[in-house]
């Protein structure tokens, strides 16, 4: 036996567990009950919690660090060094979301083939290298073309991480942990300030400037944690060392049959690898109005995580005092996540949290309006901007939990929180060019634009709440046993035995 296979658990537990083969879990969709006896719940997603969500939540961390840096050089000086333009900077957050965009998809279905254990940390070395590299760029060209190459790395961290939370947590719990590993982009953008105020510090040493070595420090630190977690992640909970095997074969039968347990008639999920499975998640209705939800809450997301703090400088303050105010928004924020996400777990719900929170952002955008038009309250916008992102950050784990609530199939969901992930990132795109250096300092075109979006995404959850409440209502309907539990589990969330989350 491999050191990687005793990290992993070595082979996968017997029958009642699912067997597998070099592609992941394969199950077949015949219901039978496992020898679960001795198996303490609690206990069980305790282990999995201090076994998965510290790590997951340093990898992302790392990530948005990594991505949103750029922000906290341009304060530093990186603009007037490479002599770029406004327009020109905005460019270069604008094309990191086009790459992000199309290796997505690609990447969450190699992670399902291939061992998250394998393919995350390597990722994550390259994300990282490409990072270092951006510090020793010599003028715009150079600095856009890194930062496309950040955005093919950095591709299938997000969504990965996002997927491989659905593969050991039932929807029900899931949105708790996504909030926790989501969390860490909140304190990301706070240790963010901190690390920049600190490293700026370095400016003039071995001749570069400060704003290099936050980029050269920053990829540095991503490469040797990536080292680390090549030992640290697990693969499947099939594979679990940590895991007894009635704990193994209690974890893949709940998750087998959480889609119909409310239906009365027990189907497990497809773990089968179709490319009908691909097309049917580029063709699902959910996914493309979940879109616009998505849009509502990343497009403000990313504008305040690349802009956040020159909107604070511009408001009259130092840039390191803009640094720093940075700090209490994120660690407020990233409290309220987890708070949010445990009473939408508890409670069996989703949209109506996601609507509170994005309602809580659009107030936060009035605010900053009405403030930047009046003019001489920069408390005033600073509140605004608070209040803003303290429901961002709450509603984003939300957003991507609820659409991988209601997509079955394992192929189907990795392929579908892909589209949903990395199509809704070309928010990112457009929030770059949101704040523009001719609106400084009000900046009330780029408020405004964030706060369409947020009433656009809170008809995108009126209409997904109405819709999949219509279709359970329709399913509750239809007799049980019009097909076989193998058709069922070929249909996936269009069975009649599927019932959606609201």
């Amino acid at each position: 036996m491999t050191a990687t296979e005793q990290h992993n658990g070595g082979s996968p537990s017997s029958a009642p567990s699912p067997t597998t083969d070099e592609k992941g879990p394969v199950i077949d969709a015949e219901y039978a009950e496992p020898n679960v006896s001795g198996v303490n719940p609690k206990k069980v997603l305790l282990k999995m919690d201090l076994h998965l969500i510290p790590m997951l939540a340093l990898l992302y961390l790392l990530s948005f660090l990594d991505r949103g840096n750029i922000g906290n050089a341009r304060i530093e000086g990186l603009v007037e060094t490479l002599n770029m333009t406004g327009s020109q900077y905005n460019w270069c957050l604008t094309v990191f979301f086009f790459t992000y965009c199309v290796f997505e998809v690609p990447s969450n279905l190699i992670l399902k083939r291939m061992k998250p254990s394998i393919w995350l940390p390597s990722i994550m070395v390259a994300w990282g290298t490409v990072m270092t590299l951006m510090g020793v760029v010599q003028d715009f060209k150079g600095l856009l073309i890194a930062r496309l190459f950040l955005g093919v790395t950095e591709a299938g961290l997000y969504p990965g991480v996002a997927y491989y939370i659905t593969m050991w947590y039932c929807r029900s719990e899931a949105q708790f942990r996504q909030a926790m590993f989501f969390s860490a982009a909140s304190i990301a953008g706070a240790f963010s300030g901190l690390l920049a105020f600190a490293i700026a510090k370095m400016d003039g040493v071995g001749g570069y400037e400060g704003w290099r070595w936050i980029f050269i420090l920053e990829g540095i630190l991503t490469v040797l944690v990536a080292c680390i977690a090549f030992f640290t992640i697990y693969d499947f909970p099939e594979t679990a060392q940590f895991l007894t095997e009635p704990e193994r074969a209690w974890v893949v039968h709940r998750l087998r049959y959480q889609g119909s347990k409310d239906s009365g008639q027990m189907v497990a999920e497809s773990e089968n690898f179709k490319w009908k499975y691909v097309r049917e998640a580029f063709t699902d209705w959910q996914i493309y109005l979940g879109l616009w939800m998505y849009w509502g809450i990343v497009c403000p997301l990313y504008g305040t995580s690349l802009f956040l703090p020159s909107i604070i400088r511009e408001l009259g303050y130092t840039s390191s005092t803009a640094q720093l105010l940075t700090v209490p928004i994120y660690i407020t924020a990233a409290v309220l996540a987890i708070a949010v996400a445990w009473y939408s777990d508890r409670s069996g719900q989703r949209s109506p949290y996601i609507f509170g929170c994005m309602c809580v952002v659009g107030i936060g955008f009035i605010i900053c309006i009405s403030a930047s038009a009046h003019g001489g309250v920069p408390g005033v916008v600073y509140a605004g901007i608070f209040i803003a992102v303290c429901g961002i950050y709450p509603a984003f784990p939300g957003n991507v939990t609820w659409i991988s609530n209601n997509l079955a199939g394992s192929y189907k969901r990795s392929a579908g929180m892909a589209i949903h992930i990395g199509v809704g990132n070309l928010a990112g795109a457009m929030s770059s060019n949101f704040y523009r250096t001719a609106d400084s300092p009000k900046y009330i075109l780029g408020h405004g634009l964030e706060l369409g979006f947020v009433a656009v995404g809170l008809c995108a959850v009126a209409g997904l709440r109405w819709n999949y409440g219509r279709i359970n209502r329709k399913r509750d309907q239809m007799p049980l046993g019009e097909y076989s539990d193998a058709e069922n589990s070929e249909k996936g969330d269009r069975a009649p035995t599927y019932r959606y989350v609201l």
